[in-house]
């Protein structure tokens, strides 16, 4: 059976004229006669929308081949209403997705992605992005690496919400050398709304081994509202010359303070 008498039977089938038919997908009655004298043929939009109008297979439609029988015990498909489309929709909790480059350095992949919905998928690279993610440069729930990214991070440089490294900023940072921070606890400099800082500390609440400023200051030489040291310059007694005093009281004790925190401290008044 041609492709033509395919198109015929199956119109009629369905009780449609060729007015009808062409009325349906939007062309002339002269287009369907001319399909169904071989004529012409239609072009792929329109085979489509008559597979779908008449709930067969284009392979049917086209070649006259009929779907495969389905496998002993398994139910035949149900075939889809004329103009209704089939969607497959993946399972959103199995969602994952992994690349490796073959690229490597010292073993590591260069790049390294492994994320999915749930699970502790884990990147190792010189670039690692993952659900866990370790590498020199690391973007993760969890991340570890020079340069660390994510929910909770450790690295020389960590940018997390949890923070820990040589330089942590997060909302809870711990730090060597520096603290950025709700919660900032440092050796070095802390700055946070709740700041500990083994030489500086600026924020909130702020305590240090040397110079403290904030709303609450406690430190040898303490800066605020509220302070608490053995050189102090509470809120109430700041004016022309306070600059001027701090700086000099920061070089009398602590010499050795970097001039970036002397200048800091001299104008956090």
């Amino acid at each position: 059976m041609s492709f033509q008498e395919r198109l015929y039977r199956l119109r009629r089938e369905r009780g449609l004229s060729q007015e009808e038919l062409g009325n349906i997908l939007g062309v002339s009655r002269q287009a369907v006669q001319k399909w169904e004298s071989g004529v012409s043929r239609p072009d792929l939009d329109n085979l489509t929308a008559l597979a779908q109008q008449f709930s067969v297979s284009l392979d049917y439609l086209i070649l006259g081949q009929e779907p495969p029988e389905p496998a002993p015990g398994v139910p035949p498909e149900a075939p889809a209403a004329p103009g209704v489309r089939t969607v497959y929709v993946a399972d959103l909790r199995y969602l994952h997705y992994e690349y490796k480059s073959k690229v490597t350095l010292f073993g590591l992949p260069l790049v390294h992605i492994n994320v999915g919905r749930y699970g502790l998928h884990w990147a190792r690279g010189i670039v690692a992005v993952g659900n866990v993610a370790t590498g020199v440069a690391a973007l993760g729930g969890l991340s570890a690496g020079l340069l660390s990214v994510g929910g909770v991070g450790v690295g020389a440089v960590a940018l997390a919400g949890l923070g820990a490294g040589l330089i942590a900023l997060g909302g809870m940072a711990a730090g060597a050398l520096c603290a950025v921070g709700g919660a900032a606890f440092s050796f070095g400099l802390a700055v946070g709304g709740c700041a500990i800082g083994g030489a500086w500390a600026v924020g909130g609440a702020a305590s240090a081994s040397q110079i403290a400023a904030g709303g609450a200051a406690s430190a040898p030489i303490a800066i605020g509202q509220a302070v608490d040291g053995a050189v102090v310059f509470p809120a109430d007694t700041w004016g022309p010359g306070t600059a001027e005093a701090i700086r000099e009281a920061i070089l009398s004790h602590f010499p050795r303070t970097p001039e970036l925190l002397v200048r800091l401290f001299s104008q956090f008044h």
